[in-house]
């Protein structure tokens, strides 16, 4: 048992070292942000977080005022002692308010809850001003309790937690379920791609010129017609920054068809929900555009579809209505990319036994967790996907015996938007409880 009195003794020598009261300029007077936005306080809160495990520089994060009573070498001891403790910053769990300058938080760790009061000062762009942690509970976290959680969500949650090759999962939650899963569609075009490569068709060296142009995610969209490409590139950007015409790219290079071929190949129950196989451009002006259109889309078959997306050929949609609709409420959630837990777990078990691999490398660029959790595999490759109502976060981690395990986890709410912080923390909870 952690008794927080014993604690402050030991690691907190002075109290001091992480109360500071804030000036008088850093009151609650910030107005709250939309839903989809992160306010200033959240996202100061969030890079505490890579701060206590020395991810992130404290210089960047904290103000002047507060390195006048505790220095960055003294903080960063403190963050050594704090996690040689308790274990890594997993993630903030609660933060009340979550707009304002000032609020409670509580920051969960691999072995304890931190608990206490966090405020940032407007006047020094919005850098912190107090971390005051006064307590710090004992965490005896389980799958158990992980599973409750997930069954505590509102919609349709779909989970797989264990080997890559199958048989007995450390987690497993309506794992045979298919959902919507966002932008994670694009494993099965990288997919797709390597086995080409593997099979000696590419290289992942080739160039092409750009000529497809979809709406952000990414930065590919900005860049002009013809700019050469290599594959690899290609697929790292798709993978990193979700690169929508990076990927629509990649599905005009490849054809529909061939993704099609790999998500039969690769295990997938149900490849039919997914024909005709959407490029990010086309579910973009479904949703953005006719109303009329995307309901006859809903109702038609194969065919009715494939017209309807030839027609949407050469049609343009502002940017401004695309950031209504996919900042809003949850939209025709059956247009959409469909596979579950398992499908995905069959797909990186195809992609490693079949696929060239250095896919692998484009998936390893954002890791998709905390330095401090993702350092503790030998290697963390993730591709993740949302929009209103969904959200899909999905691992492959090797450990220290060359062993590969999978972490699928999908939430559906077609009622309203998915919290995305909170299946974020228990995705990295049930990773922290894998090591």
């Amino acid at each position: 048992m952690i008794r927080p009195a014993m604690l402050a003794r030991s690691l907190f020598a002075a109290t001091a070292l992480f109360a500071l009261e804030p000036p008088a300029a850093a009151q609650e007077t910030a107005p709250p942000e939309a839903e989809a936005e992160r306010s200033a306080l959240e996202t100061r809160a969030d890079e505490v977080v890579g701060v206590i495990n020395g991810d992130i520089p404290p210089e960047d994060v904290f103000s002047d005022s507060f390195f006048a009573d505790v220095p960055p070498e003294r903080f960063r001891a403190i963050s050594r002692q704090l996690t040689g403790q308790f274990g890594a910053a997993i993630a903030v769990e609660a933060i009340e308010p979550a707009t304002g300058t000032r609020a409670a938080i509580a920051i969960r760790m691999e072995r304890a809850l931190a608990k206490g009061s966090i405020a940032i000062d407007p006047a020094a762009e919005n850098r912190v001003s107090e971390l005051l942690l006064r307590e710090f509970g004992p965490v005896d976290d389980s799958i158990e309790k992980i599973r409750a959680d997930l069954s505590a969500l509102p919609g349709e949650v779909g989970v797989y937690f264990g080997p890559v090759a199958g048989g007995t999962p450390v987690l497993a939650m309506d794992e045979r379920q298919p959902l919507a899963i966002g932008s994670a569609f694009k494993l099965y075009v990288l997919a797709a791609l390597s086995l080409e490569i593997a099979e000696g068709r590419r290289s992942w060296d080739d160039v092409i010129e750009l000529s497809q142009r979809s709406f952000p995610s990414g930065t590919l969209q900005d860049w002009p017609a013809g700019a050469p490409l290599t594959l690899h590139t290609l697929a790292g950007l798709m993978m990193s920054i979700s690169d929508n015409t990076a990927t629509d790219q990649l599905i005009a290079l490849l054809g529909r068809g061939r993704v099609a071929q790999v998500m039969r190949e690769s295990g997938h129950a149900a490849p039919g929900l997914n024909t005709p196989f959407l490029k990010t451009r086309e579910m973009s002006l479904l949703k953005g555009g006719d109303p009329a259109r995307l309901a006859a889309y809903r109702a038609g078959g194969p065919e009715e579809r494939r017209a309807i997306l030839a027609g949407l050929e050469g049609e343009e949609i502002e940017l401004e209505r695309l950031a209504q609709v996919f900042g809003g409420d949850p939209v025709a959630l059956d247009v959409e990319w469909f596979a579950s837990a398992e499908d995905l777990r069959a797909l990186l078990r195809f992609m490693l036994d079949r696929g060239d691999p250095r896919w692998f490398e484009t998936t390893a660029i954002n890791r998709g967790i905390p330095a401090a959790l993702a350092d503790k595999w030998q290697r963390v490759g993730y591709k993740g996907g949302s929009e209103p109502g969904v959200l899909n976060l999905t691992w492959l981690l090797q450990d220290e015996a060359g062993e590969w395990h999978v972490l699928a986890l999908t939430w559906n709410d077609a009622q309203a938007p998915v919290d995305q912080n909170a299946l974020t923390l228990i995705a990295q909870r049930i990773i922290a409880l894998g090591r």
